[in-house]
């Protein structure tokens, strides 16, 4: 992949995979997968999404999945100088969080996947960031987002009390959890 034509974004915004393509090396997908799921943790929170996406394929890789592993590679290849950059702030720490979801998007058991990202300043970087399937089924999109700010809410006592500890200046419960649903934020 060294020489591949760069993309702009992770993955397409809507895909369909087919199960009627050929299956492919398991070991090789598995690796590509472990590969990108490393980076993610790591440094990436901007492939979180799709690198969820790849692997819920592990046990039965099919070639359009193997596709989509080469599109998130051919973004990696454009967009290599991205970075986390820590820098120190004269502004006090504030966590700020994002909180989404995205209602039945398992198209198998029509259970959503929950997201959450946060910082310590406005413009800083990520500190802490997850993509997950929600355990149960919400019936409305309205129930998978309170699922979602649940689970954000969780880490930002986490993130809270961490804060607390190590800076004597941090003013906790002054946590700022951001959300795109009406009737989440109503």
């Amino acid at each position: 992949m060294t020489n591949c034509k760069p993309r702009a974004n992770p993955s397409e915004t809507k895909f369909e995979w087919s199960n009627d393509s050929d299956p492919i090396d398991e070991r090789k997908y598995r690796e590509a997968v472990g590969s990108l799921i490393y980076l993610m943790i790591c440094t990436r929170p901007d492939i979180c999404w799709i690198v969820t996406k790849l692997s819920q394929h592990l046990s039965r890789p099919l070639a359009c999945h193997w596709v989509t592993v080469k599109h998130v590679f051919r973004y990696l290849k454009g967009t290599i100088d991205y970075e986390l950059t820590y820098r120190r702030s004269i502004d006090n720490l504030s966590l700020i969080g994002y909180s989404d979801a995205d209602w039945a998007s398992s198209p198998d058991d029509m259970r959503s996947t929950s997201g959450y990202c946060f910082g310590l300043t406005s413009n800083g970087a990520l500190v802490s960031w997850k993509s997950r399937r929600q355990p149960s089924v919400a019936l409305s999109s309205c129930e998978a987002e309170y699922m979602a700010l649940a689970l954000a809410e969780q880490e930002s006592l986490y993130l809270d009390q961490l804060l607390k500890d190590i800076d004597r200046e941090y003013k906790s419960g002054n946590v700022l959890i951001f959300e795109d649903n009406q009737g989440t934020i109503a």
